[in-house]
């Protein structure tokens, strides 16, 4: 057997039960694939399973208001994701009758899908031949060719998309994707890859020349930068709390956070900040506690969060004030999800 089909011979045998591997579906085959960008499958799964049931068709994601489908999604983090899906919904309903378009370049032109996505819901669907290249794939090829090139790097790019073009199953494009993505994520895993029992061992130049664990090679990562963030946790006389919605381009737009005061070195001492407490919270009687004593640091792709939740007591009464009872109701980050549980409002 050649490459494509050992590989594809291997999936129909060992393949993972999953529910969108039973559907051609473009609508669920696109909620799918937005969903495991990032993100493991395990993670993923009850958040497909969340959104499947509560929009079973594009019809329903589409009418939906935004602040729902965020609160779906949240603690799967990446949200831009979410709202280029509802954006995207709302796009094909109106612009395309409900129908996804069935070829990657019209594809191509919805929001938020790419390459990789295009190619997967063109392939899957629609049965075109359009190699899928996401890090499975980078790490197969990568392992089996032994190609040292930097798989994010322009010329790895390009070379990897044209060597996807030369070991796709053209007869069986749908399996064949599908394929060669499980079997990255499931044999030739990151770490300790199953090379002993692999389908392909005999053939792998990666394996013949011991430079399995070296591949792929990557570009080094942006810098990371560190932030400090004091969340201000309000709580009145009338079981009342403020909560501010994220705006502009930066991280968690269009979710809710307590109201933040951002300082460019940890704080021991927020009281320091009393007149920017007073501005920010609209009060003039209050008591303030560190909730945390030790920082809580939230690592996102490149940036670190240095956090400190403050409680802050008052006896005033709140301007846009919400009822604690309600504080679940709205879409928050997974940081702001996980205090309030630990907090118990």
């Amino acid at each position: 057997m050649n490459f494509s089909k050992e590989i594809t011979h291997w999936y129909l045998q060992n393949k993972r039960d999953l529910p969108w591997r039973k559907t051609k579906d473009p609508y669920r085959i696109w909620l799918s694939e937005i969903m495991l960008q990032q993100t493991r499958v395990a993670q993923g799964l009850p958040y497909y399973e969340k959104f499947t049931e509560a929009f079973p068709t594009v019809y329903d994601l589409a009418k939906a208001e935004e602040s729902y489908v965020l609160k779906l999604w949240q603690g799967l983090g990446y949200y831009s994701r979410a709202r280029n899906l509802h954006f995207t919904a709302k796009d094909i309903v109106t612009n395309y009758n409900g129908e996804f378009p069935n070829n990657y370049k019209a594809l191509l032109k919805l929001k938020g899908v790419g390459d990789y996505t295009a190619s997967a819901i063109a392939s899957i669907c629609f049965d075109e031949v359009a190699p899928v290249v996401d890090g499975n794939v980078y790490r197969v090829l990568s392992r089996y060719f032994d190609i040292d090139t930097p798989v994010n790097s322009t010329e790895g790019i390009k070379k990897f998309k044209e060597l996807a073009f030369e070991v796709i199953d053209e007869d069986d494009p749908a399996n064949f994707n599908q394929a060669i993505m499980e079997f990255g994520a499931v044999q030739c895993k990151p770490q300790s890859p199953y090379c002993i029992i692999c389908p392909v061992n005999e053939s792998c130049e990666g394996l013949k020349n011991q430079r399995v664990g070296m591949l792929p090679v990557k570009l080094k990562k942006t810098k990371v930068k560190h932030r400090w963030f004091n969340y201000l946790v309000v709580v009145s006389n009338q079981s009342e709390t403020l909560l501010e919605e994220r705006k502009g381009k930066g991280i968690w737009q269009g979710l809710y956070q307590f109201p933040l005061v951002e300082t460019e070195k940890a704080v021991k001492d927020i009281t320091l900040h009393q007149s920017a407490i007073k501005d920010v919270l609209q009060i003039e009687n209050f008591s303030i506690t560190a909730f945390n004593k030790k920082e809580k640091v939230h690592k996102l792709s490149h940036q670190h969060l240095h956090t400190t939740f403050w409680i802050v007591e008052t006896t005033d009464n709140l301007k846009n004030g919400i009822l604690l009872q309600e504080i679940r109701q709205y879409p928050v980050p997974i940081l702001i999800g996980n205090f309030i549980e630990e907090f118990n409002f």
